[in-house]
């Protein structure tokens, strides 16, 4: 696919996200519809698609229209970018229809505040509330792809010894001064599960800010084991750091997996533990 072919297919899945359905049904959908798209392609037109997602009100503003389409959020975001638009909305080929005068003439720049920060107007009082003169900065972050931390397991290496296993597999890393197990992944991303340091429980995925957390409440001792949990959860589940019980949350799933991977049992509790 030609850069604007993934330009297109992006406005096309945001079309459908627009209409109410869930992004991640909406990329699998047209992934699945379109099996001419190589693994690149289908990477190009999800970061499209995200990015879109987490900048909308500053590219709908940008696309300029009435009404908050596809087409003009993509039309947005290649302004956003400084894109050459005659290149990119030519319709040779896949490319998406030549811009209208009325397009060419729309747009404009996102006023400053809730709008530029690519927040809704109640929620960017409480944030400048909080964190005060940084919060302009913290929401600027918010519109970027978070970046990807790792965890090292030491039963099975080193920090050291984990950016060499994963540089030669095409990750590269650095380590991360917030918590002593942490690296962050400056290359790469998508080919981590794919790695032998992965696979083999030497690497896990997870925030810095969690393992800082977990390592000052339970000691080293404890998170060596490597039973920390990696993954964000937005709904309760009675899993502590270093034990779960069978509360069959769908978080906790594939927890054995997981610690099989690192070389560990789980030890189920039955008791509850406040999280």
């Amino acid at each position: 696919m030609t850069p604007a072919a993934r330009v297109a297919a992006a406005a096309e899945i945001l079309d459908v996200i627009l209409g109410g359905e869930p992004a991640e049904k909406a990329l699998t959908g047209w992934a699945r519809g379109s099996r001419y798209a190589g693994s690149k392609d289908r990477a190009s037109v999800r970061d499209h698609v995200f990015q879109a997602l987490r900048c909308m009100r500053s590219y709908a503003a940008l696309g300029g229209g009435e009404d908050v389409t596809g087409r003009s959020l993509m039309l947005g975001a290649m302004r956003a970018e400084g894109a050459d638009l005659a290149s990119i909305f030519s319709g040779e080929g896949h490319a998406p229809a030549p811009l209208s005068e009325d397009e060419l003439a729309g747009g404009r720049a996102p006023e400053a505040g809730a709008e530029a920060c690519d927040m809704p107007e109640w929620l960017l009082p409480a944030l400048e509330a909080a964190l005060g003169e940084g919060a302009a900065a913290e929401a600027s972050l918010m519109r970027e792809r978070a970046d990807v931390f790792l965890r090292v397991n030491p039963l099975y290496g080193t920090v050291a010894e984990a950016q060499a296993a994963l540089a030669e597999e095409g990750v590269v890393s650095e380590a991360y001064p917030l918590s002593e197990t942490a690296l962050k992944v400056l290359e790469g991303a998508r080919r981590v599960r794919l790695t032998h340091a992965f696979e083999d429980g030497l690497i896990e995925l997870q925030d810095a800010a969690s393992q800082a957390v977990g390592l000052a409440a339970l000691g080293w001792r404890d998170a060596r084991a490597g039973l920390l949990r990696g993954r964000r959860r937005q709904e309760p589940c009675h899993c502590s750091a270093f034990g779960c019980q069978d509360c069959g949350h769908r978080y906790c799933a594939r927890a054995d997996e997981r610690f099989a991977r690192a070389g560990h049992t789980r030890r189920r509790e039955h008791r509850r533990y406040i999280t």
